[in-house]
């Protein structure tokens, strides 16, 4: 034992002067990559601000530069904007401008590298870029960033950097400590193993040298668990790829096969008279979902309901998709047709769609449809145990569908993680009520390990169901319900689109998409067109479109002839009668419209009721003027985010209605509420006159955000919370005096 504190004592006086001398250094490193990730910003922001700015300061427009200011420091890491134009000695600044930045300053440090400022409110970073005009003259834009959150990262890596020196002290001495109290055979047998090079690891076989062995394990256990549990997680700080998604999943979740349940597949093969063909379904869910699977493999268990579903799968009834490169694998559930009238057309969309969504039809609750729902969901919870590879899967369960399915599986998969995403609204508890089987639906979704939703109003309607009706506890805290000692998180996780999206490779330039949309629709070459693309849903607001569409040519007549509305409207639930009477209520308006301008060569609603893909879809977001996005209650809407992305040469402008949830993150869009027919007239008329300039502002900023909120930050959000899950449940596991978590 004295032989080995010789060896012990100085060793860890090495390591306290080696963390003395290296933390510092690190805390100078990482303050410099912050800046220099800071200047980039800048520059970016200064580049893409430069054209409003401009037009604001020509049109000496001080109060509309304020609030352009003000609107860009809504993002998190800009804390202040300030202008000096010539002869200017204070800046026009946002409300928290440094008061020790005057011109003169400013002008001191214009096209320089950023400077730290340290203020009493904290340490800034100052940019300060000298803008162009046509005038000549150069106004200053100085861009002052927060960088107390480069403090705080700070603070943490030192903490984790003294863990690391005490963890790599307390292995080395362990090390030595037990190869002290080996055999004196042993420890010649290992320095013989030394000598002739093998070391600690055999090299023709890989294999540790039996000796070492248990200390071998101990290390890498101890390695693991603290990379795991002091690796810093801050998913702002990560760019969202396909290769992200996939790292998170096997570097948080030690893995990387997922099991999605949904009622729809995202290929389906049907019968035509030239064969079998492929569908790839244009749903907002399929869109989302789809680059995921592609990204992290496993099972996607859906309702086969193709007419060559079941000539296309193998005994087990799987099918390996996309089919031009297949990257993981589809398992069919049969249903029969009483089965998908009762679950399908029945419960889910004549009862729960119209009770979530605020859109004036009256829910149909049926007990026998409810039964046919419950036992699908327990058809498919048989499908997701048997898919099963290991007993703590990871299970997707999407949608409305399967409000029952989260708790049947918990019951027979007790330690699997359920993450369960509900894409359409969630109502208020008044309106939930009504529901015959309401307690069963939470005690189902309840089941779940995390529950999702689009946004944070979403998540407050449905603690405020669990808090009415049902006997769990409720942290309104950190948004979780504890129920029969299991913990639920309810969270918001925005969805997305994936970045960049498929349908763009080999779209064709925007001048060539606009001359092939308007040969094919029989329209002049300098026609200018909207679009709207949805399914034939009362949700959509498309009546509310063409009605917005009609008032437009009542005050402003001279679009006639020169303006048409393209709508793309998908058939869909044709079965259900209230879907039925809305398409024929639509068709009827469009024309109606339309014999009000019998003079003009093209009429002003082009109705096309009618299937198409997702290709097809972009090239006409790529031909249009403008997007109208006009749903009536919406958990998110993926088609103003499509819209966007299709655009990359930065015009277009984007009209959404403020009941759908992306308004909540694309404020630059022309917001309106779609029951007002006159107001949406004007944003009609606004998207139609609106300049190159201010579609390039807006339509940046909107890029920028679609861009770095992509699908798989949405997925990796929602894994990265799985997995801080497990790891809390695996310690809670471990540790002999945790508490007992009852329900109130």
């Amino acid at each position: 034992m004295r032989l080995s504190l010789r060896f012990i004592v100085p060793l860890l006086i090495a390591l306290a002067l080696a963390a003395y001398a290296t933390v510092p250094l690190i805390d100078r490193q990482m303050l410099s990559w912050f800046s220099r990730d800071l200047d980039a910003r800048a520059a970016l922001i200064g580049t893409t601000a430069s054209d409003t700015i401009q037009g604001l300061v020509t049109a000496h427009d001080s109060p509309g530069l304020l609030a352009y200011f003000n609107r860009l420091t809504s993002d998190e890491r800009l804390y202040a904007v300030g202008l000096c134009a010539d002869g200017d000695t204070r800046p026009v600044a946002t409300r928290y401008f440094p008061p020790q930045l005057d011109c003169a300053t400013l002008a001191g440090r214009a096209n320089a590298p950023g400077q730290l400022l340290r203020t009493d409110r904290g340490l800034f970073h100052v940019n300060v870029h000298a803008l162009e005009t046509p005038g000549g003259a150069k106004p200053l834009l100085a861009l002052v960033h927060d960088m107390t959150f480069a403090e705080r990262r700070g603070e943490d890596t030192r903490r984790y950097m003294v863990m690391f020196f005490v963890a790599l002290g307390g292995v080395v001495a362990l090390i030595t400590v037990a190869i002290a109290q080996m055999s004196w055979r042993g420890y010649l047998t290992g320095l013989r193993a030394l000598l002739r090079g093998e070391g600690l690891v055999r090299p023709s076989s890989d294999v540790v040298v039996p000796e070492l062995a248990p200390i071998a394990r101990d290390v890498r256990r101890l390695v693991r668990d603290l990379e795991n549990q002091y690796r810093p997680r801050d998913e702002a700080q990560l760019t969202w790829t396909e290769a992200t998604l996939r790292g998170v999943l096997r570097g948080e979740l030690h893995g990387n096969d997922v099991i999605v349940v949904s009622n729809r597949e995202p290929y389906i093969h049907v019968n035509t008279p030239e064969g079998i063909k492929i569908q790839h379904p244009a749903s907002g869910l399929v869109t989302a979902l789809e680059p995921i699977m592609r990204a992290c493999s496993g099972t996607w268990i859906a309702h086969g309901s193709g007419s060559a579903d079941r000539d296309t799968v193998d005994r087990y009834d799987h099918v390996a998709v996309p089919p031009e490169s297949p990257a993981y694998r589809i398992r069919r559930v049969w249903l029969t047709p009483d089965e998908e009238t009762g679950y399908y057309s029945g419960f889910a969309n004549e009862g729960l769609w119209p009770l979530c969504h605020i859109a004036h039809v009256r829910p149909i609750f049926r007990s026998s449809d409810f039964e046919y729902y419950r036992t699908v969901n327990q058809r498919f919870a048989d499908a997701v145990v048997q898919e099963s590879q290991r007993d703590d899967p990871i299970v997707l369960v999407q949608d409305y569908h399967f409000a029952l399915l989260p708790r049947m599986i918990r019951e027979r998969l007790p330690r699997a993680t359920i993450i369960t995403f509900w894409h359409i609204p969630w109502p208020n508890p008044e309106a939930f009520a009504i529901c015959p089987w309401r307690d069963e639906l939470l005690e189902g979704l309840l089941g779940s390990s995390i529950l999702g939703f689009h946004t944070q109003f979403h998540c407050n309607n449905f603690l405020d169901t669990v808090d009415r009706f049902v006997e769990a506890r409720v942290d309104r805290e950190s948004f979780a319900v504890t129920r029969h000692g299991q913990r639920t998180e309810v969270h918001r996780y925005p969805i997305s689109i994936e970045w960049p999206p498929a349908a763009m490779r080999g779209q064709p330039p925007i001048a060539e998409a606009r001359q092939l949309v308007r040969e094919r629709l029989g329209l002049p070459a300098d026609h200018r067109i909207g679009i709207g693309i949805d399914r034939l849903d009362y949700t959509k607001g498309i009546l509310e479109r063409f009605q917005a569409v009609g008032r437009l040519l009542e005050l402003e007549p001279q679009w006639a002839g020169k303006f048409s509305f393209v709508q793309i409207a998908a058939p869909t639930r044709g079965m259900i009668g209230d879907y039925q009477d809305y398409a024929a209520r639509v068709k009827a308006l469009a024309h109606e419209i339309n014999t009000r301008y019998p003079r003009a060569k093209v009429p002003p609603i082009i109705l096309l009721a009618e299937h198409h893909d997702t290709r097809s879809v972009y090239e006409y977001f790529r031909a249009s003027e403008f997007c109208f996005v006009s749903s009536l209650h919406d958990g998110m809407n993926l088609v103003a985010k499509e819209f966007i992305a299709a655009r990359d040469d930065e015009r277009g402008v984007l009209i959404l209605s403020q009941f759908a949830g992306a308004s909540r993150e694309l404020p630059e869009a022309l917001v309106v509420n779609p029951y007002d027919a006159d107001q949406c007239a004007a944003a009609l008329h606004v998207a139609l006159t609106m300049d190159d300039n201010e579609q390039r502002g807006r339509m940046r900023l909107m890029r920028a955000l679609v861009r770095d909120f992509n699908v798989y930050r949405w997925a990796g959000r929602m894994l990265m919370d799985a997995a801080m899950m497990r790891q809390r449940n695996r310690l809670a596991s471990r540790s002999p005096h945790r508490p007992v978590v009852h329900a109130d």
